[in-house]
């Protein structure tokens, strides 16, 4: 057989992993035009006639121009957060939601508002990130303590100390007669944002580039600890980079927003499951699929019985809930 016949042979028996990890291909361009048109959808879509009244432009970049922002800001914050957590559990089925990261920080807010009768946005956020990232840091090592046979027991173990710090944060806000403000983190909207009360979440941005800078290394802590060690990565310092970064992304949210559950959950799945594990070749993908889910909930929650709206975290509850459902049964169907 001819040399050039065997040598083509074997390039087309070779998996393509260069195409496959290009971040800039045709379907990340269509992700992003897609992205583009539900942002538009979402500055005119709402009950009040920004049109029709004399007011409507000053309301258009009060309030519409801020809430799309929000969104994608949102978007890529919390389906980032779940993408890392997911990563250095080696566990898919890991986001804030299903690890109590997010009920620490409600914890950590509901505090605030004890210590300081009228806190700023900033109190806020600082006592949301350091809770989470407490939360967070338990949760590792309660994992490294304790040896599991499954993977589905992760979750578990996550929702139930969740649950712990919730029924703990309604019996502070009872006591404290706080109940109010705990009702009203739980119940993740977009309606409040405006002006003046979002630019905090442009910090997300520097956070991006920040994992994207590390990216590298904490693909390989996803590996675990001694092949981390062998490859001359220092574990422990890449999982304490990695879960501030998790703590501050998810403490700006829910300072701004409120809890947002299993959006973390949805949009790392689908992307591993078609481009694998690359952390640096997937986040642009996380990134514009999380903010076009969560524009298409808000959308949703906007419409489905206007005037009126539903808190965006009932719509993404619901279709979590359900893409949980199915990766339970994916799982155990491929073993």
């Amino acid at each position: 057989m001819p040399k050039n016949i065997i040598v083509g042979v074997e390039n087309n028996s070779q998996p393509q992993l260069y195409n496959h990890n290009k971040i800039w291909t045709k379907p990340f361009i269509l992700a992003i035009i897609v992205v583009i048109i539900l942002g538009i959808i979402s500055l005119f879509t709402g009950a009040y006639d920004i049109k029709g009244q004399e007011d409507g432009m000053d309301m258009f970049f009060i309030t519409r121009v801020p809430r799309t922002a929000a969104l994608m800001l949102t978007g890529a914050a919390m389906s980032m957060a779940g993408l890392v957590m997911q990563l250095i559990t080696q566990n898919r089925l890991v986001e804030p939601t299903t690890t109590g990261t997010i009920e620490w920080s409600g914890l950590g807010l509901l505090l605030v508002y004890i210590l300081f009768p009228a806190p700023s946005l900033v109190l806020r956020m600082t006592g949301a990130i350091l809770f989470s990232f407490v939360g967070t840091m338990i949760f590792f090592l309660f994992l490294r303590r304790v040896r599991l046979r499954s993977s589905l027991i992760v979750p578990i173990i996550g929702m139930m100390l969740g649950a712990i710090i919730s029924a703990v944060s309604t019996f502070v806000g009872l006591v404290f007669k706080m109940t109010q403000n705990i009702e009203t983190w739980f119940v993740g909207s977009f309606a409040p944002v405006q002006v003046g009360r979002y630019e905090y979440l442009w910090f997300i941005i520097i956070i991006t580039f920040l994992i994207f800078m590390f990216a590298d290394r904490l693909t390989i802590a996803g590996l675990g600890e001694d092949v981390s060690t062998s490859l001359g990565v220092n574990y422990n310092r890449i999982v304490l980079l990695g879960t501030g970064l998790i703590s501050f992304a998810v403490g700006i949210v829910a300072a701004v927003i409120g809890n947002l559950p299993f959006l973390g959950l949805i949009v790392p799945n689908i992307v591993s499951m078609y481009r694998g594990d690359d952390l640096r070749s997937n986040l642009p993908w996380v990134c514009v699929l999380g903010m076009g889910t969560i524009t298409v909930c808000d959308i949703i929650s906007r419409t489905i019985i206007m005037p009126f709206e539903v808190p965006v975290s009932l719509i993404l509850g619901t279709v979590g809930a359900v893409v949980f459902i199915v990766i339970l049964l994916r799982q155990r169907r491929l073993r």
